[in-house]
């Protein structure tokens, strides 16, 4: 047993403040080149967007002033066709969302570098860039040839759009996870299949359960525009009543997407703190 008396510790001098970071000259040359180079692009482009113009936005205050009068008087006679349609769209969405899910899946396991090969990861990262870069309205115009007007096209192609995205941000999820979990199921023997399905899935599981929900959320919205190709949905009812003038209609459906957009967001914040 050490029966030595034990030495007070001693307290830190609050005097003493540690000197601040400092950054390197190849760092402070880095930053000057990504924010003086955004600055350019911004001056550069002022003119291009056509910012002078801004000014029109208070010039045009007569026209400003009926189609404002229109828009504070919806015309709620047919409400109930409206809401039907809005309906209409958030279930494009929800299928839209729940099919991506299916395709998401397998491409972040494949796109993860953490447990596949590199020559699998490459091909599929740039599927993935693929489905994410073409915009929903021209897969939803292609489908719209394949499959004819109406809510299938527009299911399909966010699908397709919202797979893409969905893998990237799994693919992520999978990378940034604990090997522990993964290296005591691989300890018994099991095959890399059993390794995803104890080792990998029930980590991510929730953060991808609330990643597919936020896309749901973005999915409500882009379906709308979908409908203006003819994908169904409120969309399209919105596209003819802009086309028509009717600007009491449309201060309708504005009101009715507002409002189902709104519900959408609370059903999926509830949802997202179960989960946590």
């Amino acid at each position: 047993m050490n029966l030595q008396p034990q030495r007070p510790a001693v307290a830190a001098d609050p005097a003493v403040v540690p000197p601040p970071p400092t950054k390197s000259l190849r760092t402070w040359s880095l930053d000057i080149l990504l924010w003086g180079g955004l600055a350019i692009i911004l001056i550069a482009a002022f003119n291009t967007v056509k910012l002078p113009d801004i000014v029109n936005v208070f010039s045009n205050t007569e026209k400003m002033q009926q189609y404002g009068k229109d828009f504070l008087n919806p015309d709620f006679s047919q409400w109930r066709v409206l809401v039907g349609q809005m309906w209409l769209t958030v279930q494009i969405a929800l299928w839209g969302t729940f099919l991506a899910v299916f395709l998401a899946v397998p491409l972040s396991l494949m796109a993860s570098r953490n447990i596949s090969p590199s020559w699998l990861v490459w091909p599929v990262r740039r599927i993935m860039d693929l489905l994410r870069s073409i915009p929903d309205l021209v897969i939803g115009t292609l489908f719209v040839v394949l499959v004819g007007l109406g809510p299938l096209a527009g299911v399909l192609a966010l699908a397709l759009n919202t797979a893409g995205v969905l893998a990237k941000l799994f693919s992520e999820a999978v990378e940034s996870i604990d090997k522990g979990p993964m290296e005591g199921v691989k300890a018994t023997g099991a095959g890399q299949l059993h390794e995803i399905t104890w080792g990998v899935l029930p980590q991510v599981a929730p953060l991808w359960t609330s990643f597919a929900l936020y896309r749901f959320e973005s999915n409500s919205r882009a379906a709308t525009v979908l409908g203006l190709i003819g994908a169904g949905g409120i969309g399209q009812t919105l596209f003819e009543a802009l086309q028509g003038f009717q600007n009491r209609t449309v201060a309708t459906i504005a009101i009715i997407i507002v409002v189902a957009v709104t519900l959408i967001d609370m059903l999926s914040q509830a949802m997202r703190k179960r989960l946590l």
